[in-house]
């Protein structure tokens, strides 16, 4: 998008910082972040007019899973700005230069995608996606005549599904299910070798304290 930009700096970043600052702040994680005007290498699948820049010795743990957390920050500051969903585009998270490596990264699987597609007659169901990354899969394939691309599910499990554009849609799609949130009591645990239950001993937890004897 062009033009005068609805999500400036001057009035939404302090509403960001708002948000953000104590939720970093309360999940111990060592970040800092930057917001700034948008920009794009790729302004035909993404024109953001704000964008928050993360670094810090967690940017890693904001990373793992394909971004997991980042997104996860990203979405649920977006709610609390009450943005419509229709401009949440407007307003993006990233941290390492992920959005591009990403944005690359499903460009060729689409392509290759595709291509399968069209030698074998087979459709092509990838995993459940964000808004934003199936955008990415429909907009990489607008040139292909051969493939048609079309999202199924809802919500969470919401898909892209590739297949022949001479052939009928699929009848025999079966949604693949949304991945589980991994749970831990400690973000940083994820990476450090199990979580706290097991740090009493090379034999796990310890035996159960029984109830403090009563003082009479």
């Amino acid at each position: 998008m062009s033009g005068l930009k609805k999500y400036t700096v001057e009035e939404h970043g302090p509403r960001i910082r708002q948000f953000l600052e104590p939720v970093l702040s309360g999940a111990h994680l060592e970040l800092k972040f930057e917001v700034v005007p948008g920009r794009s290498l790729h302004p035909e699948i993404e024109d953001p007019h704000l964008m928050v820049l993360f670094t810090g010795q967690d940017v890693d743990l904001l990373l793992a899973n394909k971004a997991e957390l980042m997104l996860a920050l990203e979405h649920l500051t977006i709610e609390t700005m009450r943005v419509p969903s229709d401009e949440h585009a407007l307003i993006c998270f990233d941290a390492n230069d992920f959005r591009v490596m990403r944005i690359e990264e499903l460009r060729m699987t689409a392509q290759t995608a595709a291509e399968r597609v069209i030698k074998t007659g087979d459709h092509f169901q990838f995993n459940p996606m964000t808004s934003r990354e199936r955008r990415i899969i429909h907009l990489a394939l607008r040139g292909e005549t051969r493939v048609k691309s079309e999202s199924f599910g809802i919500g969470p499990v919401r898909q892209v599904v590739i297949y022949r554009a001479d052939l009928p849609v699929p009848a025999n799609i079966v949604l693949k299910p949304a991945p589980r949130p991994h749970r831990m009591d400690d973000p940083r645990d994820s990476d450090r070798g199990g979580d706290r239950r097991d740090r009493r001993g090379p034999g796990g937890p310890g035996p159960r304290r029984g109830p403090r004897p009563r003082m009479t």
